[in-house]
């Protein structure tokens, strides 16, 4: 079984290139058996976001879907001074996404065997 992998995703529409690149890894490793936490901070906070328009990239897979077969198969969760900063609380969420802060990040990063990437 693959190991645990924590992918953290630091833009949005600011960056869709980048964006789409965590969140393609992120939910293709879901396909490949690994257990995954996406985290979506700075911009990527809008993700999480029930109802906002997301962006297009030519050639890739919608971010909403991404985020949604993550959702499905593992974890989503909204930085909680990313969302701060944007007004963003737990009624505006996609539902199953959490809003969680620094200590829950590191708890995940530091667990045995975790592969984190940032993107």
């Amino acid at each position: 079984m693959p190991r645990p992998l924590v992918v953290k995703v630091t833009c949005g529409a600011d960056d869709p290139e980048r964006a789409n690149q965590g969140l393609t890894v992120a939910a293709t490793a879901l396909t490949a058996g690994a257990e995954v936490s996406l985290w979506l901070t700075g911009d990527a906070a809008w993700l999480g976001v029930a109802g906002r328009e997301s962006f297009t990239l030519p050639h890739a897979a919608a971010p909403d879907g991404l985020v949604g077969a993550v959702l499905a198969g593992g974890r989503v969760t909204v930085c909680t001074q990313c969302a701060a900063r944007r007004e963003i609380t737990e009624a505006d969420v996609l539902p199953g996404v959490r809003i969680a802060g620094a200590a829950a990040y590191v708890e995940e990063v530091l667990a045995p065997d975790v592969q984190a990437l940032v993107y």
